[in-house]
């Protein structure tokens, strides 16, 4: 990339005025960017001179982290092989969970005795319906066509992404089978953005599983904090293909009389829902869980039939 935009900068150049191209990828979360920048685990910048690597070090003293020089396209790579390897290391956890319901272990504990070994960590150990957002689905595609590019297969990143697309609707497909039909079924939808914390709904589970239900009649009752006026945009309220989507302002009216709920992100507000409001409201009390914000044991004590992610 920085080697077309040297190029592309050279070719319209109108002055002669010495131009340096160099790369600082960012490694910002959404919803905490400003906080990402300042506490940032370490700073990367790709030169391909002195006087450019001279000039971003200056910069960046004054903040006081840790900083690599390396070449340009080292820099690149840093950048897609690290969120590469978060990516995969969600769909390896995921993967993980759905063993676990085989064999009857418990991927939360798993993932707890995992996360003491200090060559793993803790971060990136929670098992879910599948990462979304803009930067993991974007750059995994994104390594895997340079890989191709050259002629290379990037094996470990092509089972990752299959294991995500998957992921993303492992939780339908058990509801499917459990009731055998979603026709004028009414359905509470919990969560619409990819994550808590923004409004971004790039590759977010939920737009899979949303047009899977609507496209076998159900009528859905959609909940999130912020992510609606977004998703009106992907469904607008009212008739859409096979059913209908209408969207409410509380967890508790999407839940009032529905038949089933799937949960897809893990906004505060939702956890907050107590289980025996599930239990009061729902008919019957069936719930999908595909962020396992609830315990087990406090569900099934309200009597609700609940499903979790690899639990």
């Amino acid at each position: 990339t920085n080697d077309k935009v040297e190029q592309f900068i050279q070719d319209f150049l109108v002055r002669d005025v010495k131009v340096e191209v160099a790369s600082n990828p960012e490694f910002l979360a959404q919803g905490t960017a400003v906080h990402d920048t300042l506490h940032a685990a370490r700073i990367i910048i790709g030169t391909e001179s002195k006087e450019a690597e001279a000039k971003l070090l200056a910069i960046y003293e004054p903040f006081n982290l840790p900083i690599v020089s390396v070449s340009r396209r080292s820099a690149e790579m840093i950048k897609y092989a690290s969120n590469d390897f978060l990516a995969l290391k969600i769909s390896y956890m995921n993967d993980i969970a759905n063993l676990c319901e085989l064999v009857g272990a418990d991927v939360q504990d798993v993932a707890k005795g995992m996360s003491y070994d200090a060559r793993i960590g803790a971060n990136f150990l929670n098992a879910g319906v599948g990462y979304g957002g803009s930067c993991f689905p974007k750059d995994t595609k994104a390594l895997k066509f340079l890989a191709n590019k050259v002629g290379y297969r990037l094996r470990t990143v092509e089972a990752g992404v299959a294991v995500n697309e998957a992921q993303k609707t492992v939780l339908f497909r058990k509801a499917a089978d459990r009731l055998i039909t979603f026709q004028n079924l009414k359905v509470a939808v919990l969560g619409l953005t990819f994550k808590p914390g923004t409004d971004d709904l790039r590759e977010a589970p939920s737009l899979d599983n949303i047009k899977l239900l609507l496209e076998q009649g159900a009528e859905i009752y959609a909940y999130d904090p912020v992510g609606i006026k977004n998703y009106q945009r992907f469904y607008p309220e009212g008739k859409n293909l096979n059913g209908s989507i209408t969207y409410v302002d509380t967890p508790e009216k999407a839940l009032k009389d529905s038949s089933v709920c799937f949960i897809f992100t893990e906004w505060k507000e939702i956890k907050a829902v107590p289980p025996a409001t599930y239990k009061a409201l729902m008919k019957p009390a069936l719930v999908y869980d595909g962020r396992n914000i609830h315990a087990v044991s406090e569900m099934q004590e309200a009597g609700v039939e609940y499903y979790s992610i690899g639990r």
